[in-house]
């Protein structure tokens, strides 16, 4: 199968600085092509959560060149990816950035960190990795969140102690439970699932979905009928001007990727 993919960034209408980080890599192997897409939301003072951010996506640009080759061909399981060997190496990749962007912050007294949201594509396969509040979607014949956000509200929710529409306007919405650079230790959550011809991922940071529905979203984009990377993009760049023009005030960033035949 194919890949289809676009990355789309915008600072926003209050911001100074655009702290989200994007990457999107590709690579044919012998066992067909493999796509990797990451975004991070960076947060920090003095502007240091974009250096965050671009930290974790240096990292995984990196392990893509030169960790995911030898978990491709040599700790294979069952003739496949291993998920359990994959999810070590994304843990000891995200430590490794928690310490890192940590004592960079100690050292500039600005404590910084950033979120993660990582889909790696591979054999029919998506494996993803997420930290904070940043989403992974599937866009089918509806749009359906792929990760569940590490936020003290999702946790109240879980619990029953919160509905999902008293979350929504909660003054500690925006709260995380955890992002990389600022806490002790990170725990990832990890999502593992199928893809086929047709379906349509899309990730981002939360700038991208506060102020656009699930229905509107699915509307805009029209999965079926992208057909190009040019339809791609201006889908995105649709929704983030709609983001600006309604006001919403993080920065903004979404990926969108298709696998074709």
């Amino acid at each position: 199968m194919e890949f289809l993919s676009v990355a789309h960034s915008d600072v926003g209408i209050r911001k100074r600085t655009n702290q989200d980080s994007v990457l999107i890599k590709e690579a044919s192997t012998d066992y067909g092509k493999v796509h990797l897409s990451v975004i991070c939301d960076g947060m920090g003072g003095l502007a240091k959560g974009e250096v965050a951010s671009a930290t974790l996506i240096r990292a995984f640009s990196r392990w893509f060149e030169e960790t995911l080759p030898f978990l491709l061909y040599e700790k294979r399981f069952n003739d496949r990816l291993d998920f359990n060997e994959l999810q070590k190496s994304w843990n000891q990749l995200i430590a490794q950035c928690n310490d890192l962007i940590g004592h960079y912050g100690e050292a500039c007294h600005a404590p910084c960190g950033t979120t993660a949201a990582a889909i790696l594509m591979a054999e029919g396969s998506y494996y993803i990795a997420n930290v904070g509040d940043s989403r992974v979607y599937i866009l089918r014949r509806n749009m359906r969140s792929l990760t569940k956000d590490q936020t003290f509200v999702q946790r109240e929710v879980d619990e029953g102690r919160m509905t999902v529409e008293e979350a929504a306007v909660h003054p500690q919405k925006n709260v995380l439970l955890q992002c990389v650079g600022a806490s002790p230790v990170v725990v990832p959550d990890f999502y593992t699932g199928s893809y086929g011809p047709g379906d349509v991922f899309l990730l981002c940071s939360d700038g991208f979905r506060h102020v656009i529905s699930e229905e509107e979203f699915m509307n805009f984009i029209r999965p079926a009928e992208l057909q190009t990377e040019a339809d791609m993009k201006d889908a995105a760049i649709y929704c983030t001007e709609l983001n600006k023009q309604r006001r919403e005030n993080d920065n903004i960033s979404v990926i969108l990727v298709k696998v074709m035949e």
